[in-house]
């Protein structure tokens, strides 16, 4: 979603230090073309970044990357980038009143997060500011960190200086057993006041949480709303759901609504305030995987990064408008665009409800991405998508989520990548692209390796990234274009435990890392 992460009152206080007051005008006719000038492109000065509390199982086991790229142009010499535990404990809004208080009593006094150093150390929060959990120190170098408890809390973080514009931290969880296990993995979010989630469920074969962190120190309040196939889910508990300074809470789905349905988009918005959200989504016979949100509503939208060797894939669309929406499914593998044999009629989406279609192994060995369009004649309604990929047979199922995101406009990053495991997928839905990879040094040791790779419009390109010379620990990956058409990005990564084939998907959406700031003119006559 949206990252708001530049103040534009550091721009005007800069002008109103040189003349004690400054005003934006438009320059006289007369100098018009000598004074017009395309908007500054400058990095941003602040980021925030929120990260879910990972898991209550005691078999979980979360590893944390955090990054910032190097080599932007104009981003100072100063900054930090640290991500501490949330100031509250976790709570489901959705638990027994007596049961949170019996919870509440036996963690007072505690601490709700651990520094990486010492997982075991507690402090009272009241008497002890909460000690950083991870801080990267300079651009261009990942740090890690780990979590191996169930109570592991959520996590907040800001980044000033150089160390902001295009500040990224990961968070895999990997769980062995039980209806949770599985690889789960989400980019960190920053905070924003809306979100699209299609593809979450209320069936009874899930259990989706929304978890909301907010990240401010004041209080937020949101509403969460549900939508099936026939509309509205009726709900007398989504609404005016406070979220505490700096905490977090999680919500299950299935206790906002009667309703069991297994393709339901969520919506989540502020009232006041502002939060971080995802779903967590985990099926009895299927594993689980975090939900990120779609990118904003669309009328066409891109999928990126169907694995190989996926043996389903479902897609649920919503359309949040006023109007339908007639679309076009097609598939962009590697050597062209088709229309899936699944697809071949058009997708009809009605307003306000949630639809799905399908595909099977709609892949065929070939790894590709859904493009998402209106059918010939039919109008350009927007709409939010994501597809539910499932790997493996039988019992050794997994399953992982790809939300549509947007093209790399100037930079995107996917931190906590191994030595093995990862793939990236460069889709390019119109005109061929060119984009370079550079594959930072490990959190623990290694030389960065830069690589471009050329993407044919209509494809698909699934390649293994490269690896950082002389690797110890993670790294990060930083696509950057440098011409034609766009292209669309998405990182696996991929772990065999015990013969299930796990995995989770990463879109890369730019990390807007930049922001265009408007050429103004000092206008001294306001002052007469």
């Amino acid at each position: 979603m949206n990252r708001t992460t530049l103040s534009l009152i550091a721009a005007a206080t800069a002008l109103a230090a040189v003349t004690g007051f400054a005003a934006v005008s438009a320059p006289d006719s007369a100098d018009t073309t000598a004074t017009a000038k395309s908007p500054a492109r400058l990095p941003v000065e602040r980021s925030s970044l929120l990260c879910p509390a990972p898991s209550t199982s005691e078999l979980a086991e979360t590893a944390y990357t955090s990054f910032t790229p190097a080599g932007t142009d104009g981003a100072g010499t100063g900054g930090a980038a640290e991500l501490a535990p949330s100031a509250a404990p976790l709570d489901d809004v959705a638990a027994d009143d007596e049961k949170k208080d019996e919870q509440d009593d036996e963690k007072d006094g505690e601490q709700t997060g651990d520094t990486a150093e010492d997982d075991k150390a507690k402090e009272p929060a009241a008497d002890a500011e909460v000690k950083p959990f991870l801080a990267v120190k300079e651009p261009g170098k990942p740090v890690s960190g780990t979590k191996n408890t169930s109570d592991a809390p959520a996590l907040v973080g800001t980044a000033t200086g150089r160390l902001a514009p295009g500040w990224t931290t990961q968070q895999t969880t990997t769980v062995t057993g039980g209806d949770g296990r599985g690889l789960f993995g989400t980019t960190c979010t920053p905070p924003d006041t809306d979100f699209w989630f299609p593809g979450a469920s209320t069936d009874k074969a899930r259990q989706d949480y929304v978890h909301l962190t907010n990240p401010d120190d004041t209080a937020a309040v949101a509403d969460v709303a549900l939508y099936g196939k026939e509309g509205t889910l009726k709900s007398d508990t989504g609404e005016g759901i406070p979220v505490p300074a700096r905490s977090s809470v999680p919500v299950l789905l299935s206790t906002l609504t009667s309703e069991a349905q297994p393709d339901v988009t969520v919506h989540v918005s502020t009232r006041t305030g502002r939060v971080g959200a995802v779903v967590n989504a985990a099926d009895e016979k299927l594993g689980g995987d975090w939900l990120a949100a779609s990118a904003d509503p669309a009328p066409s939208v891109v999928l990126p990064g169907i694995p190989s060797d996926a043996t389903s894939v479902r897609l649920v669309v919503f359309a949040p408008g006023e109007d339908d929406a007639e679309l076009k499914v097609r598939l962009a593998g590697k050597s062209g665009t088709i229309v899936p044999a699944t697809a071949a009629e058009t997708l009809n989406v009605k307003s306000g409800m949630t639809a799905s279609l399908d595909l099977g192994d709609v892949t065929k060995g070939e790894a590709g991405s859904v493009l998402l369009g209106p059918a010939e004649g039919a109008g350009e309604t927007p709409v939010v998508a994501a597809l539910r990929v499932v790997r493996g047979k039988g019992t050794d199922q997994e399953v992982a989520f790809i939300p549509a995101t947007g093209p790399v406009t100037e930079r995107a990053t996917a931190a906590d990548n191994r030595a093995k495991g990862s793939t990236l997928s460069l889709a390019a839905p119109d005109g061929t692209g060119k984009v370079k990879v550079t594959a930072s040094a490990g959190s623990g040791g290694g030389e960065q390796v830069v690589k471009t790779y050329t993407v044919k419009g209509g494809t698909t390109q699934a390649v293994t990234p490269p690896v950082p010379q002389g690797l110890k620990g993670s790294y990060a990956l930083t696509v950057e274009p440098e011409s034609g058409g766009p292209v669309h990005a998405a990182r696996t990564l991929a772990l065999t435990q015990d013969g299930v084939p796990m995995f989770t998907v990463q879109t890369m959406p730019d990390d807007r890392g930049m922001v265009s700031v408007p050429a103004t003119k000092e206008d001294l006559s306001v002052l007469k």
